[in-house]
């Protein structure tokens, strides 16, 4: 196993980020809320409010609104170092999390899907091993997200080459979680 980094960041998502009719769907970050613990199973995540409640992420196939009708949008996956290189090109607004990803972990440098195609895995602080996800694909960017991040409308220049800066995996993975299992800020994601 080789380690990617900490868990520093849990996060559900209450509803779509999405709104709006196409062509003038908005990304709008406020449905997303950072959680301590997480129930992660195959069919997605429950966040621990911190009052003794979960609350169910809308990519979870129990959601009533769920956005995982095919059972391959349940979890997501980003990294500190794929916001840095956003942040970088975007500017202050993007901070880990923006995206909707359920897992952040601090790892410095890009991470690529070929790296990941044996699959991950959550460890607890003391080594043992909690859950085990397959790396399903990349996590598209759309250009509801591409607008946001650069703060107005995109013009069709604009968005396709945002889109291929965004795209090959800058906005995280998407996996499917082996089992089901407890996970914790402070926990370490690593490659199997």
């Amino acid at each position: 196993m080789v380690e990617l980094g900490r868990i520093v960041r849990l996060q559900i998502q209450r509803s779509s980020l999405k709104t709006g009719e196409k062509p003038n769907r908005v990304y709008d970050p406020a449905p997303i809320m950072s959680v301590g613990e997480m129930w992660v199973t195959p069919d997605g995540a429950l966040g621990h409010a911190g009052d003794g409640s979960w609350l169910v992420d809308v990519h979870h196939r129990a959601h009533p609104q769920t956005k995982n009708a095919d059972g391959e949008h349940a979890i997501s996956v980003g990294f500190t170092g794929h916001y840095s290189e956003m942040r970088e090109r975007f500017g202050e607004r993007i901070v880990p999390g923006c995206a909707g990803e359920n897992l952040i972990a601090e790892t410095p440098r890009r991470v690529t899907l070929d790296e990941l195609a044996s699959g991950v895995a959550i460890l607890a602080p003391d080594g043992t091993e909690r859950l085990r996800f397959d790396v399903l694909k990349v996590a598209h960017p759309c250009r509801p997200f591409t607008g946001w991040a650069l703060g107005r409308q995109v013009e069709p220049e604009a968005l396709k080459e945002n889109l291929q800066f965004l795209d090959d995996g800058t906005r995280g993975y998407r996996l499917h979680a082996r089992g089901e299992a407890l996970v914790s800020v402070g926990d370490r994601l690593v490659v199997l």
